[in-house]
């Protein structure tokens, strides 16, 4: 007899989502993904100044700040007809492509990494580096403080979890060494973003702010301090755990799904945007040999399961934001989006497997991965190596644009706002492929509409009644034990849902546990 399952709220993800499963002979039967929170800035931005859109939709995320207000620029520069200048676009590849630096370690130490280590081991460490025994000592007055969050609480850990008090402790000394990396990358971001989050810089036909060699200097050593982190810390411990305690479940295929992926691309590497530096395309069955051209008139939004009043597939740009929450079988506040009518997913593996890089590939090969939770982290691991390498050639772009005196950053020409158009914009967001859509008529917002990774990845049923991606990824997971479902959790978080985080807070001399009063 089948026995359900309810996670509610999935936890170390960005916002309310919950996921219900039915077990049947210890793997799962059918899944069922929820997103229990109404976003509604579309319905914000009705009758607002279109210029507005990129810093209102910035505010949407706080943990890959900066994608949205990029996809909204990008969606107005379509509009306005503006061409971003070669500066304005380095510098909104360099903004941008600091907060990949920023979101993927992110993804893999504080998100998932605890799925994966045994963290308790850390007590049982018994050498003698002044770093670890550091780290040893943290965790133990936590324990002891009877509050080890953010570390706790968890899931039991399975056989894939590392329990080796060494191997534990170097990787929670990781896990603490990302945060310090984390705050450099956003300063990296700031540095031409103004702040992070929700950077004030990047506006339609370009950017606001003029580089000088200082700030591209000090941007260059961060950059530089980013890139020796990223290949000794985060990729190593990624590649040690992908092709050791957790080669097993790479080479099933854990939380694989259906193989249909989707990339919008995004980096653009000239000034018409056409030479993305990661690809754009679409492969359907695992098809890699075929990588179709993605033609957006084939993108609809599906709301029959959905807590929305429109049901029929509707192309975004005449997409519709009305709530019903009486709706007999709705069970979410994502829509269902399908590209053609089938499902997609977006994100790393998406991008990896439409970009098919050697280094990828031959990780692929040698340690016979198949798509699923392990490929995705590894996917994330080798396109943050690119893209960091990808953004020292930006900075000897600029720096040769400097020297000739040819900084131009703006557009200026396609400012003001016109009586009606309409724009796409389309990119790659670290979770994946992200579009915003305005519709512009008497120089006003008539409609805004964001498809965002998440709503691809995390979609309820569609029309025809067909899983989205997530919950046809947790079909056939091995559930042994349901009261401890950690191999759900690992495939949940495997594509970094996006839908609002606890906060913890640790003062860091004396590890002791505080509390505010807010009145």
């Amino acid at each position: 007899m089948a026995q359900k399952i309810v996670i509610d709220p999935v936890t170390r993800i960005e916002g309310h989502l919950r996921v219900e499963v039915e077990i049947e002979n210890g793997v799962v039967k059918d899944a069922w993904s929820s997103g229990t929170m109404f976003r509604g800035w579309e319905v914000l931005l009705q009758g607002k100044d279109p210029r507005d859109a990129t810093y209102v939709t910035e505010r949407v995320c706080g943990v890959c700040a900066g994608s949205h207000g990029w996809g909204s620029s990008l969606a107005l520069d379509d509009a306005f007809g503006a061409q971003v200048p070669d500066a304005g676009r380095i510098l909104r590849n360099l903004m941008l492509g600091a907060m990949w630096l920023h979101d993927h370690p992110l993804h893999f130490y504080h998100l998932c990494a605890l799925d994966y280590i045994d963290v308790m081991a850390v007590a049982n460490y018994k050498g003698n580096d002044p770093g670890l025994l550091a780290v040893k000592d943290k965790i133990v007055k936590l324990v002891q403080a009877g509050d080890a969050a953010p570390l706790t609480p968890r899931y039991e850990p399975d056989q894939y979890c590392v329990n080796d008090p060494e191997l534990a402790t170097v990787a929670v000394s990781h896990y603490l060494k990302a945060l310090e990396m984390q705050a450099k990358a956003k300063k990296m971001s700031a540095l031409f973003g103004g702040k992070q989050p929700h950077q004030s810089s990047i506006i339609v036909g370009g950017v606001t702010c003029y580089p000088n060699p200082q700030l591209v200097a000090q941007f260059r050593s961060l950059l530089m301090e980013q890139i020796e982190y990223l290949e000794n810390i985060y990729y190593k411990d990624v590649i040690a755990f992908g092709t050791g305690p957790l080669l097993p479940l790479a080479q099933s295929g854990l939380g694989g799904g259906k193989p249909n992926y989707l990339a919008f691309g995004g980096f653009p590497q000239d000034s018409e945007g056409k030479d993305l530096f990661f690809k754009r395309g679409l492969i359907l069955n695992g098809n890699l040999s075929q990588v179709m051209e993605v033609n957006i008139d084939k993108i609809t939004e599906e709301a029959k399961y959905a807590w929305y009043a429109v049901e029929e597939p509707l192309t975004p740009l005449k997409g519709n934001t009305e709530h019903k929450l009486d709706k007999p079988d709705a069970y979410s506040f994502i829509k269902a989006p399908r590209y053609d009518g089938e499902i997609l997913e977006v994100g790393p593996l998406a991008r990896m497997m439409v970009m098919q890089p050697k280094a990828f590939m031959d990780l692929v090969e040698k340690y016979k991965i198949k798509p699923g939770v392990v490929a995705r982290h590894a996917a994330r691991a080798v396109e943050t190596i690119m893209l960091a390498h990808k953004m020292v050639e930006w900075l000897d772009e600029l720096e040769s644009l400097m020297n000739r005196g040819e900084v131009r950053i703006h557009d200026t020409a396609h400012w003001e706002v016109p009586e009606s158009a309409q724009g796409a914009g389309l990119l790659e967001a670290p979770r994946g492929a992200l579009a915003h859509y305005i519709d512009i008529k008497d120089k006003k917002i008539a409609n805004y509409q964001m498809v965002v990774p998440s709503t691809w990845n995390l979609s309820p049923r569609d029309n025809k009644g067909n899983r989205g991606p997530v919950e046809e990824a947790l079909i056939g997971v091995p559930v042994p034990d349901p009261k401890n479902p950690i191999n759900l959790a690992r495939v949940i978080r495997s594509f970094d849902p996006c839908i609002s985080c606890a906060v913890h807070l640790i003062e860091p001399n004396t590890n002791e546990i505080l509390k505010f009063k807010i009145s």
